[in-house]
């Protein structure tokens, strides 16, 4: 199982999926992240899937670049949000001290442990100093396929051990809350807030 098969997975599913996330309220989450921003802060969606948060920031008056490894989402997510959303690999970011805040919703956690790791120091640097990263895991330790995708869960524990490595950034607020889908309720995700020293 590669990060290949996550992405066709996603473009061969990209209709249903947008449908099933961009009209979920998540406004409680994207204010967590956008209250330890300034206005007009510059963000990057990464990973934006359906475009939800991307238009969310947009209407709150942000500036946002979004990128997403799915063509098909990217096809869906600029439909839906009227900005151009890039289709890119997590990999291939090489931005330097770019970005005030860095939202990463249930996105990375999609790469293999080495493949985070590598990625997490590129979202470091292209952070500006004190800037915010965003992101979430599902609860949990299992890696691997789940549901014809990759997934790498975490809990405190293991992130906390896992972040060490990157030491340009620290947990500011970590919490756990339950799915906000319908009908996902029974499951957990680990919301982490870090910063850049």
């Amino acid at each position: 199982m590669n990060i290949k098969s996550t992405i066709d997975y996603y473009n061969t599913n990209a209709g249903e999926f947008a449908k099933g996330t961009k009209n979920v309220d998540f406004a409680h989450m994207q204010n967590r992240f956008l209250d330890k921003l300034t206005r007009k802060a510059s963000i990057l969606d990464f990973g934006c899937g359906s475009g939800r948060d991307t238009k969310y920031f947009l209407e709150q008056g942000y500036t946002v670049e979004a990128i997403d490894g799915s063509k098909e989402l990217c096809k869906l997510a600029s439909e839906y949000t009227g900005t151009n959303v890039k289709n890119m690999l997590f990999q291939e970011l090489n931005e330097i001290e770019k970005y005030d805040g860095i939202w990463a919703c249930s996105s990375i956690l999609h790469l293999p442990y080495n493949e985070l790791e590598y990625v997490m120091q590129k979202m470091a640097t292209a952070l500006k100093k004190q800037g915010i990263i965003y992101i979430s895991f599902k609860y949990g330790t299992h890696e691997g396929e789940r549901n014809g995708r990759y997934f790498i869960d975490m809990t405190e524990e293991t992130f906390a051990k896992f972040i060490e490595k990157i030491p340009q950034l620290s947990i500011e607020e970590q919490w756990v809350t339950t799915d906000v889908r319908p009908g996902r309720g029974e499951e957990q995700w680990l919301n982490l807030i870090l910063r850049k020293r």
